[in-house]
């Protein structure tokens, strides 16, 4: 025993989804100058081009589904010309609330990764597990902690800010 620290190895499963957590983190960034949470979204298609984005808006444009998943999911849509998003992959900073994670279900999204879990509101697990809930007849597979640690100090300087 050296009494160094063991090396770590890469995680294979959330190393894939790294670089378009990067994308969604400059995506979350756009969201304070406009007084809004700093969470982004990515819709990626089956072939991993982004084919929505967003960040929160429910205080720019007075809408309280403005959330950045239901406004990526919303462009992906378009994009896509109809509801269902099978084959998509959606990239969120934040663990989605119950109402992100209707929106995920109902769009028949295959998977949801995600940076910073969501203690006090998060439904992929967190507080309640909306996403993977057995009763429900399509449930999207769940990838969380993707660069948690970037998306909490984002998430954490913005509320910093506010209590100042």
């Amino acid at each position: 025993m050296t009494g160094l620290p063991a090396p770590t190895r890469p995680d294979p499963v959330r190393a894939r989804w790294e670089p378009a957590m990067r994308l969604a983190l400059a995506e979350a960034a756009l969201a304070p100058a406009r007084g809004d949470v700093p969470v982004g979204a990515l819709v990626l298609g089956p072939d991993g081009a982004i084919i929505g984005r967003g960040h929160n808006e429910r205080e720019a444009v007075g809408d309280p589904t403005a959330h950045a998943e239901v406004l990526a999911i919303r462009e992906a849509a378009d994009v896509i010309g109809e509801w269902r998003l099978s084959g998509c992959t959606l990239v969120v900073t934040l663990e989605p609330c119950t109402m992100c994670a209707g929106a995920i279900v109902l769009s028949r999204l295959d998977r949801v990764v995600y940076g910073a879990a969501d203690p006090k509101a998060g439904a992929a697990g967190s507080l309640w597990d909306v996403i993977r809930d057995r009763r429900l007849n399509h449930r999207p597979e769940v990838v969380s902690d993707v660069l948690a640690e970037d998306c909490t100090a984002q998430l954490q300087a913005f509320f910093d800010g506010h209590r100042e």
